[in-house]
């Protein structure tokens, strides 16, 4: 089977859950799935919920948490590399059909990878493995190169209103 490549992109909420969601689908289709989250850290439920796919479904972090709200450290970015590094090696392996990037776009844009070493990997995959990029500010480089790209446009949220991230809806 081919393998695109899926942009998951925008100020709205929905880019995780939206790659995760594809990752339970291969999972129901007998597929292999890795994902690497970028920029976080911190415990979110989805981790609890994977644990129970770990046969189908492997999970890494490369961040300390999720420093969105700070400048980022040297720290940050060593393990962002050092993640990607990783990951060239896990998209040449061949071993999974799905690779989610959570968050890449975030590490692109805050300086943690080189969207350079980005365009490559998506140039450059096995044509069996689909791809998916998540997070805000996909730059017009990484939307050119993927054949599908979704943008999560904020409307409304309650956020506004003082709701802060629920256990199971936000994290």
């Amino acid at each position: 089977m081919k393998g695109y490549i899926h942009v998951y992109t925008g100020d709205g909420k929905g880019k995780t859950t939206a790659a995760f969601g594809l990752a339970l689908r291969a999972t129901g289709a007998g597929l292999k799935t890795y994902i690497a989250q970028f920029v976080k850290g911190m415990k979110y439920s989805e981790l609890d919920a994977i644990k129970k796919f770990d046969d189908s479904i492997t999970l890494k972090q490369y961040g300390r948490g999720c420093f969105i709200k700070r400048k980022s450290k040297q720290e940050d970015i060593d393990i962002a590399q050092h993640g990607f590094e990783e990951i060239r090696q896990i998209v040449k392996s061949e071993k999974y059909d799905l690779i989610i990037l959570d968050e890449i776009n975030i590490a692109i844009s805050y300086n943690l990878i080189d969207e350079d070493d980005l365009i490559e990997l998506m140039e450059n995959k096995p044509s069996g493995i689909e791809l998916i990029i998540t997070g805000r500010y996909a730059s017009p480089n990484v939307i050119e190169k993927a054949d599908l790209v979704t943008e999560m446009k904020e409307v409304k949220h309650y956020y506004q209103k003082g709701v802060v991230a629920r256990v199971g809806i936000e994290k």
